[in-house]
Order: C-alpha cells, then sequence, then structure tokens
C-alpha cells in the first residue's frame, strides 16, 4: 500500500477519458506512493454479492455482468487502471511487436525494389518501439477507467494491493469490506530461468522488456524457449536485423497440432534468418565488468554452445500467481503448474471462492479471463452454469498470423477411418513453387516471392462430411476462426462450408475450395 494510506474518493468526481490518462500516469510515476482510487458507492447499501480480486479483464468484465444481472460487486486492484496486464505489458506489446515484425518482413523481403528502401544490413532501433507503446498504453488504460465508471457503474478500489482476511473478507487501503463470495483472479507472471547470471542487467522476459528497457540491445538476441512468448517476441528480434538465436530445450511450436503446418512455420522463421537449436539448455549467463550480459553458456545435442550477446530473452510460460490464496485460504492447486483447482462453475475448494483467468491455468489468454469472469459472475448470480476450457481456436505470431482449430491431419487419421485433406499450395513433386493461397495482405509475395504467400489445411471426416481441423499460415484468418470455430463444433460439414459467401480472399479460401470438392459423393483429396 501507498505510504500513509491516503484516499482519493473519485464517487461524486467525473473525469474525462484524458484526465484519467492524467491521473494513471501520476499514480505509475508515483510507484505506490500515490493514493488509492476509491469508487465504492455510500448510499447503496445493500451486501455484496462478491468481490473481484483482480481487475484485469475477468474482474473487470465479471463485474459488467453481474453488475448488469442487477448484483453488487467491488472489484480491487493492485495497478491505477482495470484492465490488467494484457494492455500494460503482456498481450497488447506483443501484438504491437508482431505488426512490427510483419512489416519489417516485407521491406526486407523487397529491400530495394518498387517503393521499399534498402534494408540490407539495416538494424532498426527496438527501443523506439518499446517507448512508443509506453507512451500508448495509457490511452486504452483510461478507457477502461473511464467506461467501467461511468458507463458500467462498477464499484472498485484501483492503485491498492488487497490482503485476503477470509472467504468473505478482504482489506485493502485500511478498510475492510465483505462480501458473500469473493473471485480470485490474481493472474500469472512469467516463469524464470533458474540458472546462474539470470538477474544480470540484459536479461527480460514479457513484462521487463516493456517496463524497464533503457538501451539499444546490440546485434544478437539470444531466446529461451519455444512456445508462443518466446516465438512471437524472436520474431520481431530477427525483423529488426539482429541475429537471434532460438535455444529450445524440446521441441519447438509443440503447441502446432498440425505437422505440415508447424513445419511451414519453422521453415518460414528459418527463411528469415532464425537460428533454432533444438534439445538446448542453457547453463549460465555471463556478466562484464559492470554487471551486464556479456555471454550466455549452453548445452546443445551438438556439444557446448558460447553465443556473445547483450541481450536475452526469457519466453518460458507463465506461472499463477496463487500464493496469497493458498496462505489466507488454503484453496488446493495444481502441484505442477500452481494453479487454483476449480470445477465446472469454477468454485474452488474452499466454499464461496471461485478463481478465474490464468490463476486457473492454460490457456492463459484473453478470451478465457473475460468468460470466465462472466460464468463465475453468472454462478454466483445463481445461473447453472458449466464451464471447463479444453477445446479452443488458438493462434500465434510469427512474422505471420498463424491459426488453428480442432484436429492436425496425423490426429485425425487416428480418429477417422477416412480422412480428407484439402490444402494450399498442394503439393509440388517438380519443385514448382506456387503463389497460392494468394490473398489479402500477401499479394506481393505471392507475385513475386511465392513460396512466402502462406498455407491453408482443411481436415474432412470423409464419411460424416465434416469439417474436423483447420489450419492457416497467413494474414487476417485470426478472426474468423473464432467464428468458423463454432460452426465446426456444431457439425459443420464441406457442404455447407462451401455454400457460404465470401467477401474477401483471406480467409474464405476454404470456401471456395471446399466448393471445388462438395458436389463430389465419395471426397478426395485436393
Amino acid at each position: 500500500m501507498m505510504d500513509g494510506g491516503t484516499i482519493w474518493d473519485a464517487r461524486n468526481t467525473s473525469l474525462t477519458i484524458d484526465q484519467w490518462a492524467v491521473k494513471i500516469e501520476e499514480a505509475l510515476e508515483q510507484a505506490g506512493r500515490s493514493e488509492a482510487i476509491f469508487n465504492v458507492d455510500p448510499n447503496d447499501n445493500r451486501e455484496f454479492d462478491t468481490i473481484f480480486i483482480g481487475g484485469g479483464a475477468a474482474g473487470r468484465f465479471g463485474s459488467a455482468y453481474l453488475r448488469a444481472m442487477g448484483g453488487r460487486q467491488l472489484v480491487i486492484d493492485r495497478w491505477p487502471f482495470l484492465g490488467g496486464s494484457c494492455p500494460h505489458n503482456a498481450c497488447v506489446p506483443h501484438h504491437v511487436f508482431s505488426e512490427c515484425a510483419a512489416e519489417l518482413m516485407l521491406a526486407r523481403t523487397f529491400s530495394g525494389r518498387f517503393w521499399f528502401p534498402k534494408m540490407d544490413g539495416v538494424t532498426v532501433n527496438m527501443k523506439e518501439i518499446v517507448d512508443l507503446f509506453r507512451r500508448g498504453r495509457t490511452g486504452p488504460h483510461a478507457v477502461m477507467n473511464y467506461q467501467s465508471k461511468e458507463q458500467l457503474d462498477i464499484e472498485f478500489v484501483l492503485n491498492a494491493p488487497a490482503r485476503i482476511i477470509d472467504a468473505h473478507t478482504v482489506e485493502v487501503a485500511g478498510r475492510r469490506f465483505k462480501a458473500r463470495t469473493l473471485v480470485l483472479g490474481l493472474g500469472a507472471r512469467p516463469q524464470r530461468l533458474a540458472v546462474p547470471g539470470v538477474d544480470l542487467k540484459g536479461v527480460y522476459d514479457y513484462t521487463s522488456f516493456v517496463e524497464t528497457l533503457d538501451y539499444e540491445p546490440g546485434n544478437t538476441a539470444v531466446v529461451v524457449g519455444g512456445s508462443k512468448t518466446a516465438v512471437e517476441y524472436g520474431c520481431f528480434f530477427n525483423a529488426t536485423g539482429r541475429r537471434t538465436v532460438m535455444l529450445v530445450r524440446s521441441q519447438l511450436l509443440k503447441l502446432i497440432p498440425d505437422a505440415d503446418t508447424r513445419t511451414y512455420v519453422i521453415d518460414r522463421m528459418r527463411d528469415q534468418g532464425i537460428e533454432i537449436i533444438e534439445g538446448a539448455e542453457v547453463v549460465r549467463i555471463e556478466g562484464d565488468s559492470r554487471g551486464r550480459v556479456a555471454k550466455l553458456v549452453a548445452k546443445t545435442p551438438n556439444g557446448p554452445l558460447e553465443i556473445k550477446t547483450d541481450f536475452v530473452f526469457l519466453g518460458l510460460g507463465e506461472t499463477p500467481n496463487s500464493e496469497a490464496a493458498v496462505e489466507a485460504l488454503g484453496v488446493k492447486t495444481d502441484p505442477k503448474t500452481g494453479a487454483v483447482l476449480v470445477d465446472d462453475s469454477l468454485r474452488t475448494s474452499v466454499p464461496n471462492v471461485y478463481a478465474v483467468g490464468d490463476l486457473i491455468g492454460a490457456p492463459m489468454e484473453m478470451f478465457k479471463a473475460r468468460k470466465s469472469g462472466t460464468y463465475a459472475a453468472r454462478a454466483i448470480m445463481g445461473q447453472a452454469i458449466s464451464y471447463r476450457p479444453t477445446d479452443w481456436p488458438d493462434f500465434l505470431h510469427t512474422h505471420y498470423e498463424v491459426t488453428w482449430l480442432g484436429l492436425g491431419e496425423d490426429e485425425a487419421r487416428k480418429r477417422y477411418r477416412n480422412v480428407v485433406v484439402i490444402r494450399m499450395p498442394p503439393h509440388n513433386p517438380n519443385g514448382l513453387d506456387i503463389g497460392l493461397p494468394a490473398s489479402d495482405r500477401v499479394m506481393l509475395y505471392a507475385m513475386a516471392k511465392p513460396r512466402m504467400s502462406g498455407f491453408q489445411k482443411l481436415v474432412i471426416d470423409g464419411d460424416s462430411r465434416r469439417i474436423v481441423g483447420a489450419h492457416h499460415v497467413g494474414y487476417g484468418a485470426r478472426d474468423a476462426f473464432q467464428y468458423l470455430y463454432v460452426l465446426v463444433k456444431q457439425g459443420l460439414t464441406i457442404d455447407q462450408l462451401g455454400d457460404m459467401d465470401e467477401l474477401f480472399l483471406n480467409p474464405t479460401h476454404f470456401i471456395q475450395l471446399s466448393r471445388l470438392r462438395a458436389g463430389q459423393k465419395e471426397l478426395r483429396d485436393l
């Protein structure tokens, strides 16, 4: 808590979005010394139905939903804004950096051609982009505070950490609040690497990179990890013109379920110059006389490896922040991951206590945070709900967007006797370089660098004609996939897909290609 425990009562003050931005910036600059921000209605004598501990996506959306249902809530967050880590230092910055990576790949691919400047040997200023993000993130914070207070009538206490007293009581900024239930939305933090030198200046994870980068890294970036975060940031570092080495303990991008899709993604990463070393284990990170990173030492299948660098990025996944809840309440957690265990109604092992978002483990994604928050609100307000995120459409960024849903081809063949596949580009026995799929934002690649234009695969159960998997590498697909996924879960067939109307080339190649086969009584691969 802030020194002195001072409070600013926002209840009877209407700030504009711009004024909220100033308030938030001031609080962030004072780093724990500024006043707590209270927006609690003194005229509402109703008992709180719940207190959301954590004002990220789960807490904010859950609060809005419960309020809309006629309940009373309070949401508490240590930051001076609602919305959580996503807009501050997690998913939003990686979208910024991934957009830069896509633009830089285009510029480097056509360096010196058409209207593109010469990019050979050019290293882009990385810190400049980080600084741009830092300046820009306050706007979304301010919008969410304004919207939550003025339009959604959410009660909140911000800029002060909550202390859990029991399953009905929370203390914040010297005041205690009671509710009939608690909802834990404590989020997660980046996993750290347990090797000597990990605390040297120049070793970053996704939070410290955007919060503390204060120098321009040199010409070599080392990325440790092989899943989403590592790949998304590694592709950005590579696109800026730096030698980028990815050290992966097991296999890169194991989460992509289709082998052909994974191969296409990794081949394009290598085409861009990324060095990928699987089966690698970091031994230590060495520093110079000033306490800065100077070298990384690793074990690899080909023997010891030493890389001179002043920049190491850790993309090792996330750990749920469950410790406070365990200590205060004794909630049960997964012994391997630390995630708080919940049932299908998002109830923990402690009566009247719910948990949501990243705290309950994978997938640590925004859609799950928002949805679990609203489902917890519904359960608290007496609705019979069931939510367990066991299957979902997924995506990541390389220099491209990579999107998938359902089964990969190999898994589909284990489950179904008659699997039919539609894919683009087609297999080319003679090595012909074909620019398909040609679609939005890859047309220049399709015309001049065809092998870079993308990849698509549709996996079909030939007997029922149902779509069981869809995979796409390119641009624009991720927004359509969340809607396509709903149809797939409902039993979408190739005939129904082919009967849809497409507005743009991408990602509706699936529609066009389905039409080429939907007329067949006995489906065949395409």
